[in-house]
């Protein structure tokens, strides 16, 4: 009893970070992990989660999961799913996002699409579905949007922005509630195909601006790690990774000083690559 107690106070207490009147996904803690690679040339199936427009450099069909335990409550998990497709008409994205348990969940299902115009700008945007529910409560439900953009300034250094949900979707007519608005600054440098560091600015509404910082280091061809740090949360994320054929594999982990420690693993499978015209 007293465990499920506390799980509902981690999962209140979750929300409660956001304004009453504008609410967000409650996204993992290292999410930031995930997608990581969003401002490098060197991509993932999960970097445009970060910026849709990372979508355009992606050269092969592939397909990855992630999971977290936050906090290390199991009502307090978080999931989320992507799948990439590159095509000659441009690149498409499936992302989906599940967050709580049985009493209160949020999930969030979106379709990407982006494309490079030119060798030095790539453009990318996602609409979603977002709905939360809560048994005997009720839930809600709204559709909303986002778009990015990313500037190769040359083939190390790439910056972008994004934004997400500008329109202010509205979540109950009734109450006013709606999902806030977010905005991003991000800029990444691959100062070799070993080593790539970036910097990412966020504003959400009614809340601080954060920056979070990251880098990632290839310790062999099959064995890289990566870490980070969430200026506005004072949250610290880490994991290492072995890639082996098709198949990579991650164990993450990040550190909240007040609510504590977040394990995850992550998944991505690789498949054929985009074939040139």
């Amino acid at each position: 009893m007293l465990q499920k107690q506390f799980a509902l106070w981690a999962i209140a207490l979750a929300i409660s970070t956001a304004n009453v009147d504008a609410q967000t996904l409650r996204y993992s803690v290292a999410m930031p992990y995930v997608g990581l690679d969003a401002y490098s040339r060197h991509v993932n199936v999960f970097s445009f989660t970060g910026n849709q427009a990372a979508l355009a450099q992606q050269q092969a069909i592939a397909v990855g999961v992630y999971g977290e335990r936050r906090f290390m409550l199991a009502a307090n998990s978080a999931y989320r799913a992507a799948l990439a497709f590159p095509t000659r008409l441009g690149n498409f994205g499936i992302q989906l996002n599940y967050a709580g348990f049985k009493n209160f969940n949020e999930n969030a299902i979106g379709l990407a699409y982006a494309r490079s115009l030119g060798k030095k700008v790539d453009v990318g945007i996602q609409f979603n579905y977002y709905g939360y529910r809560v048994p005997g409560y009720g839930q809600a439900a709204t559709l909303n949007f986002e778009l990015g953009a990313i500037l190769h300034f040359s083939d190390k250094l790439h910056g972008g922005m994004h934004v997400y949900n500008p329109m202010g979707a509205t979540l109950s007519k009734s109450s006013g509630e709606k999902l806030a608005s977010a905005y991003q600054l991000g800029l990444g440098y691959d100062a070799s195909d070993q080593f790539f560091i970036s910097a990412v600015i966020s504003k959400e509404e009614d809340k601080d601006m954060g920056v979070t910082i990251g880098a990632k280091y290839q310790l062999m061809q099959q064995f890289f790690a990566r870490a980070g740090f969430v200026t506005n949360t004072a949250t610290a994320f880490a994991g290492l990774g072995l890639g082996w054929k098709n198949i990579r594999l991650d164990l993450t982990g990040s550190y909240h000083p007040q609510l504590g420690l977040s394990p995850g693993l992550l998944l991505i499978l690789h498949f054929k690559k985009r074939e040139n015209e």
